[in-house]
């Protein structure tokens, strides 16, 4: 007997939201240059502003380089878009760089603070000449906007 076919459009399409080195102490860690507002805030924000448009927030954190390697690897199958906060590496990695390069889908980097007003190894950001868009400097408010940006670029022109 066969098995009854699985209706995909029903099931919500899904981005993917990462997070590196250190924005695990979010709150605690340098509040007047990222705020006071802790990753699990940030989560509530993704998954509040995801669900506004019919997406699924998908949110991890890791202070591996590797990993978010990995994770960037499961968007070329498993999300329709991507939200990245590479925190440092954005600044060192070439590996980012070339997985993000490798997406077919959307990828919006954001950064709490304005990395262009900072240090000035922070001015070279090896994963924004990857990125779709780069949102940085809005706090907290950077994740919702790239959620947004991410769901107006995989809308469905039909609906």
């Amino acid at each position: 007997m066969s098995e009854p076919a699985t209706d995909t459009t029903t099931r919500p399409r899904r981005i993917l939201v990462l997070n590196g080195p250190n924005l695990d102490i979010l709150g605690r860690r340098d509040p007047a240059q990222y705020g006071t507002v802790t990753l699990a805030e940030l989560e509530a924000i993704v998954h509040t502003e995801a669900a506004v448009h019919g997406l699924e927030a998908d949110f991890r954190q890791t202070n591996r380089e590797g990993e978010l390697v990995e994770w960037l690897h499961e968007a070329l199958d498993d999300f329709v878009g991507v939200v990245i906060n590479p925190a440092a590496y954005a600044h060192t990695s070439v590996a980012l760089h070339d997985a993000v390069e490798a997406l077919s889908v959307p990828v919006v980097e954001v950064h709490l603070s304005n990395t262009w007003k900072r240090e000035p190894f922070r001015h070279v950001d090896h994963v924004a000449t990857a990125a779709t868009a780069v949102i940085a400097g809005a706090g907290a408010d950077g994740y919702r906007l790239a959620v947004a940006h991410v769901a107006t670029l995989v809308a469905d022109p039909t609906d």
